[in-house]
């Protein structure tokens, strides 16, 4: 049966973590992470440099936005972030990894974690030794390997403060300055300064990828720091102050003098008192507990001499472990030590006696019945007794949850009552279902977020349908829910156009050619509305009908329609005809009067158009001539002579309307062509539909405002006319 912690396996928060394949290099057996170590590297970089860079990193090594914090993943994820982030901010590896350990430290603080970390030790040094206990906790709860944890040993050498680092991981050993350099700062109101002294690679001993000696300097906090002494003034002042608090002691010792050697006398006797009545341990003469009961008491405890032979082991170790021959054996033959990073040797285990230890079984070893079960793992304390030059190991079975008691055909009643792993399993069972809670929350949360966004791209898509069929504002009055009351228009002008001979082209050409033709002229007369500020009301078949001065009523409705009608005329020649294969030709018909407008229907409300004025510019084109811009009395008389050349073509017989004078608009004086068609600089909306400055500002903002159809595209996304022409 595999051992369980060989699997894929998630690691704490606060550490790496291995698969532990031992064969391959480690970078390349899976390496992984918690979420909660990406979630940190992105809030880091979105609160120092922006959410621009976080972006840009993100897309160009192809990571996710969001991290699950109980979500393993791969090393490779973080490593090529760091690496990015280097090349993009162009600073060292070590400057961003050092960043990144001060930043996480504080990142743990506010995510809850600060009361474990402010509770580790009083000072630095205590703080540091107890960063493996910490990591052994979370083990319980998070299911590391226990070889994948870093290990942290402080030791004193020839009056320096040294700190050796062991991790799986190359090259991130510039974290620790970070972490402990901000730890010290918040916890401890100090400034510590960490120098590389010896890196080096340590597999074949401890199985860790790296050991890192740093060297710990301890400077004085800022604002204790002294005066200057070689300074001649400060000198000087130093004098003068030495002298004026000699003085002032003086006389508080000459008026106080009587009560002062009273307060001396109390104090000498309460020193004495304290002295009488400090606390000595006794110890007994002899051990009065029987070898039997100590080992049933301690049922999980190895004491072994200097040569790692075993002399003692309590009842469940001979049970579950050793095999009946056990006294005389090395201890070595039975168990590897996985934590802390040492050789199995005495002097080792010495170095290291203040911190836990985690031992596993040699799977070759066990007794008979026990081969199928997991390998067992031991955790707990070294004591060294030095008059009987031997070690004994108090220990407890290193177990994490039900599930792996039962794996080690175990019950808590093999665990002595006093033991508090007892306690633990039961209290990590639960914790490990919080955790499995909390897991299916950040899932659903993200499955949330995923479909808030997919909603929001599918809202944009129906706000960009319901903008093509009615105008941006009175879409939004409908979206908010409010009623779009029909609107009199006292002056708009309107214009119709029509292919010349469309009815014989479509007796001729293929359906196809029929599509791509109105595609490529639709779309062009689309581009036109955006630079003159003109509605664009609706096509049918080959007709086109536009809008000026409604929905937004305007004073230069009839110039913005005349300048349209201009860049059609241009832009209908660009358009081949699919018989003859020269430019197409087009009718053109405009007319300026009153008009009512509002929406009509409910499940596919349309923007209508009534009145007389709708059916009079229809006959304009209708009577018209092919490539001529045909324009009613009233169109003629809202436009300015100085800046458009119209012709009078006279009276002519309108169908319904009898005899009317008509015009024909030949060009604009004051514009170029390519000024009409919004060629003579970039253009944006209506922003430069004014070539000649004939419409105001305001007029082209509220223009702009207006546009709210995009390119008319006939190849299978062509919507039906969304708009009613009352003749």
């Amino acid at each position: 049966m595999d051992d369980p912690e060989d699997r894929e396996n998630p690691e704490g928060q606060f550490c790496w973590r291995s698969n532990g394949n031992r064969g391959k290099s480690k970078h390349e057996d899976g390496l992984k992470e918690y979420g909660f170590i990406n979630t940190c590297l992105k809030s880091l970089l979105i609160d120092k440099f922006g959410e621009e860079i976080w972006e840009n990193l993100r897309t160009q090594t192809g990571t996710e936005d969001t991290f699950m914090t109980y979500m393993v993943y791969d090393d490779t994820v973080t490593i090529k972030l760091v690496q990015e982030a280097c090349k993009t901010l162009k600073v060292s590896e070590e400057a961003v990894l050092k960043l990144f350990g001060e930043y996480f430290f504080n990142f743990c603080k506010v995510s809850g974690y600060d009361r474990m970390l402010r509770t580790l030790g009083g000072n630095l040094t205590e703080f540091i030794e107890n960063l493996d206990a910490l990591h052994s906790y979370l083990a319980l709860s998070y299911q590391v390997r226990p070889s994948a944890e870093p290990s942290h040993k402080m030791e004193k050498s020839e009056g320096m403060m040294l700190l050796h680092y062991y991790s799986d991981r190359k090259g991130l050993c510039h974290i620790v300055p970070g972490i402990l350099e901000a730890a010290a700062r918040d916890f401890f109101d100090s400034e510590v300064t960490l120098e590389i002294l010896h890196q080096s690679v340590e597999e074949e001993h401890t199985g860790k990828k790296e050991h890192v000696v740093f060297s710990l300097l301890q400077n004085r906090p800022e604002g204790k720091e002294k005066v200057n002494k070689n300074s001649r003034s400060a000198r000087g002042d130093d004098n003068q102050k030495d002298q004026e608090v000699i003085t002032l002691a003086y006389d508080w010792v000459t008026s106080h003098k009587r009560k002062l050697f009273i307060d001396l006398v109390f104090c000498l006797l309460e020193s004495s008192w304290n002295l009488l009545h400090t606390f000595e341990p006794h110890f007994p003469e002899r051990l009065w507990v029987e070898k039997r009961t100590f080992c049933h008491v301690f049922p999980f405890h190895i004491v072994f001499d200097e040569t790692l032979k075993i002399m003692q082991a309590g009842v469940n170790i001979q049970r579950f472990v050793l095999q009946p021959p056990m006294l005389g054996t090395k201890l070595d033959e039975y168990f590897s030590i996985v934590h802390p990073p040492v050789t199995f040797t005495i002097f080792s285990i010495r170095k290291f006696i203040n911190s836990q230890f985690v031992l596993k079984m040699q799977r070759d070893m066990p007794p008979e019945g026990v081969k199928q079960r997991p390998s067992l793992k031991l955790r707990g304390q070294m004591i060294w007794m030095d008059r009987l030059r031997c070690m004994m190991y108090l220990c407890s079975p290193k177990l994490r949850s039900l599930e792996e008691l039962e794996e080690q055909q175990m019950h808590l009643s093999d665990i002595a009552p006093h033991d508090v792993t007892r306690d633990l399993i039961l209290f990590n069972q639960q914790r490990l279902a919080e955790i499995e809670l909390s897991n299916q929350l950040e899932r659903k949360k993200e499955e949330l977020r995923i479909l808030s966004k997919n909603l929001e791209a599918e809202k944009k898509k129906s706000e960009a349908l319901l903008y093509a069929m009615l105008p941006k504002h009175v879409a939004n009055q409908l979206k908010e829910g409010k009623k779009v009351e029909a609107g009199d228009f006292s002056s708009c002008t309107i214009l119709f156009s029509d292919v010349v001979t469309f009815t014989n082209i479509c007796s001729v050409c293929e359906p196809i050619q029929i599509v791509n033709m109105l595609n490529s002229m639709y779309s062009r007369f689309d581009r036109l509305t955006n630079i003159h500020g003109v509605y664009k009301v609706e096509t049918i078949g080959d007709a086109y009908m536009v809008v000026g001065g409604v929905p937004i009523p305007m004073t230069s409705h009839a110039e913005r329609v005349a300048n349209f009608a201009l860049g059609m005329r241009i832009a209908a020649k660009e358009v081949t005809n699919p018989i003859t294969q020269n430019p197409i030709q087009i009718r053109i018909g405009i007319h300026t009067g009153p008009v009512l407008a509002g929406v009509v229907g409910e499940k596919m409300p349309r923007y209508c158009l009534f009145g007389d004025t709708v059916n009079t510019a229809s006959r304009m084109e209708s009577h018209g001539l092919p490539d001529k811009i045909h324009i009613s009395s009233t169109t003629f008389r809202a436009l300015p002579r100085k800046v458009f050349e119209i012709v009078e073509r006279g009276e002519i017989e309108v169908k319904g309307k009898g005899k009317m004078t008509t015009y024909f608009l030949s060009k604009n004086l004051c514009t170029a062509e390519n000024e009409i068609m919004g060629e003579a600089k970039e253009c944006s909306g209506a922003e430069s539909c004014h070539p000649h400055g004939a419409y105001s500002p305001e007029e082209n903002e509220l223009a702009a405002s207006n546009q709210s159809r995009s390119t008319t595209h006939l190849r299978g996304s062509h919507f039906p006319s969304e708009v009613c022409v009352i003749f």
